[in-house]
């Protein structure tokens, strides 16, 4: 599987990225009639129409044969969709061989074509609002040579000649085209091959409960699908360990494009496309009352709720009725609240692996919304590990990101406690970058990681990847309750003119000024800590216990840090000494013994 999945992960920068790369230079005639941030507005609705098309032409005589039988019929798409062997027919007469061999009236035709479609294509056409790109098309006499374009031999996406996965890949690749071209977070929508593995791997190796039946049954969600690739991959994983898996993908989507290449795909697919749903996941939750097996999902990070602000609070206010009750995060930054959409939407047994940034770890003071999601995470033992990926990995990120492990049934042996592993040393250098991801985590990588999570010990791991070269992956498994902390106020007294506390009832005023706050690690008695750590620096302060605050943060970057013995003095005054001389010789000469 391994070698295989390698193989897969080179395409992405090969035979995916040339096939993307041929669709996209139909661009080259959309040049004068379109500005080129407005090329894709063609270009995506085109590709999938042009991948439908493809799949409907083995059995388009059969749909026209059955559609003459059924025509007038109330219910007739069931006859249909059995006839073109999928969930989506067309009953036109049309292909883009004819369409090309009729120029003079290739407006109308393609138009008949079009609409020749079942209602569930004309749904995602109509999200891309394709009809008005005809006729910008139209105007612009483009038409014809698009269509032409689009019908060559290069451009066969018949699933004989590209499969389905690798089809979700060249749409992502031409989104990504598409987004930089207009300015947009490119990577928004993209989460690569290697990585979506990695986290389908971990998904499954530690679920205990993915073989106690005969067969896999199994429901996966993807609250921000972009294109749908994570569910397609999750689902090609089971089937590879189960051929007969069942399984169900759902997913929901905001963005128009990705939402229609995601819910093409499914069609495709056969899949049942109702199960893609189009709006904002945080302020129009599509799947209310949903639980899944699994979750695994990207969303994005750094980017602002203000819009989602007055449904997001709305369910914030609802308790545990909602989907957001442990506390809302920095409005500058919504990631959080998709990892709560998650956790509500997680099966008793549910296992979900979600991608976050550094922030996640550690923002937001005691009591605030970011670390009271954590300390729910963390007090209901549902976050079983977090592992931080390869800098580099992403198409537009050179950040640190992280996966987090949710699972609502964690193991006996692993209750209680979370596993931190830094595989941020354990990756491949690509040949060539795409954009900025300039490394993979292939197949040797992945199963060093999924091995240590599966060890569940402590220590640094070394191997070799596919090319010989060095992998790291380091480990530490930590008592939860080591996360968390008490953040304490200490108080001094007022002093009047004369250094006299000043006292009201008997008891001394505090001093805002001198106001200090300490974290005490919550596996340590707060009074022991104060008498140890503060009293004796501060004789005639107290804790205002009111102010108590439970706090969580998870240090990643202090657990795995290693100290590096630094140079005696003598030594690096000698170093000095020795690169003063050399500087003092060039310098004579080159302007002789005056200088």
């Amino acid at each position: 599987m391994a070698e295989n999945s390698n193989e897969m992960i080179s395409q992405v920068g090969k035979n995916i990225q040339e096939k993307a790369a041929l669709v996209w230079s139909v661009a080259d005639d959309l040049v004068g009639a379109f500005k080129p941030h407005e090329y894709g507005l063609v270009v995506l609705p085109m590709a999938v129409i042009k991948r439908f098309h493809d799949c409907l032409l083995p059995t388009q005589e059969k749909v026209l044969e059955t559609y003459a039988k059924v025509k007038e019929l109330a219910v007739k798409d069931g006859f249909l969709k059995k006839a073109s062997g999928y969930q989506f027919y067309n009953t036109s007469k049309f292909t883009f061989k004819t369409l090309v061999a009729d120029p003079e009236n290739i407006e109308d035709n393609f138009k008949a074509y079009l609409n020749g479609f079942s209602d569930n294509v004309q749904d995602i056409l109509a999200r891309m609002d394709f009809q008005a790109q005809i006729n910008r098309m139209v105007e612009g006499g483009l038409l014809y040579q698009v269509i032409s374009d689009f019908n060559s031999d290069k451009a066969d996406f018949s699933p004989e000649n590209v499969a389905a996965v690798d089809m979700g890949y060249i749409f992502e690749n031409l989104v990504q085209r598409f987004s930089e071209s207009y300015n947009e977070e490119a990577g928004a929508h993209f989460t690569s091959r290697d990585i979506i593995y990695l986290m389908c791997d971990l998904l499954v190796a530690g679920d205990k409960n993915a073989f106690e039946e005969d067969g896999i049954s199994k429901t996966v969600y993807d609250m921000t699908m972009g294109t749908s690739q994570m569910l397609t991959c999750m689902e090609e994983r089971l089937k590879a360990l189960d051929a007969d898996a069942d399984i169900n993908v759902f997913g929901q989507e905001f963005n128009p494009f990705t939402f229609g290449i995601a819910k093409a795909d499914m069609l495709i697919r056969g899949g049942d496309p109702d199960n893609m749903q189009f709006g904002d996941t945080l302020s129009d939750d599509k799947f209310t009352g949903y639980e899944f097996d699994y979750i695994i999902s990207n969303p994005p990070f750094g980017i602002p709720w203000k819009r989602e602000e007055k449904e997001v609070t709305a369910e914030h206010k609802k308790g545990a009725n909602g989907r957001f009750a442990p506390g809302l995060p920095s409005k500058s930054d919504g990631q959080m609240l998709f990892m709560l959409n998650g956790v509500a939407k997680l099966k008793d047994t549910g296992r979900m692996a979600i991608i976050q940034n550094g922030s996640s770890l550690f923002t937001g003071d005691a009591g605030s919304g970011q670390s009271e999601i954590r300390r729910y995470l963390i007090e209901n033992d549902w976050l079983d590990a977090i592992v931080q990926l390869p800098n580099d990995s992403f198409y537009n990120t050179g950040i640190a990101t992280y996966v987090w492990i949710v699972t609502k049934d964690k193991p006996e042996e692993r209750a209680g406690k979370v596993q931190l592993i830094d595989a941020s040393q354990c990756y491949t250098s690509r040949r060539k970058n795409i954009g900025n991801k300039r490394v993979d985590i292939t197949g040797a990588c992945r199963d060093l990681i999924v091995k240590l999570y599966g060890d569940y010990t402590d220590g640094t791991f070394k191997d070799t990847d596919e090319n010989g070269n060095d992998i790291t992956v380091k480990s530490k498994v930590l008592d939860a309750v080591t996360l968390g902390y008490n953040k304490i106020t200490v108080e001094s007294p007022q002093l009047d003119e004369n250094g006299d506390k000043v006292l009201k009832k008997n008891k001394p005023v505090a001093d805002a000024k001198k106001r200090d706050t300490e974290n005490v690690p919550l596996d340590e008695d707060i009074d022991a800590y104060f008498e140890r750590e503060v009293l004796p620096y501060n004789p005639d302060a107290w804790i205002d216990k009111k102010k108590t605050k439970v706090g969580y943060e998870i240090p990643f970057t202090r657990t795995f840090y290693e100290y590096k013995q630094i140079e005696p003095a003598d030594v690096i005054a000698k170093r000095i000494e020795a690169h003063e001389k050399s500087l003092m010789a060039k310098l004579h000469e080159l302007f002789g013994e005056e200088a």
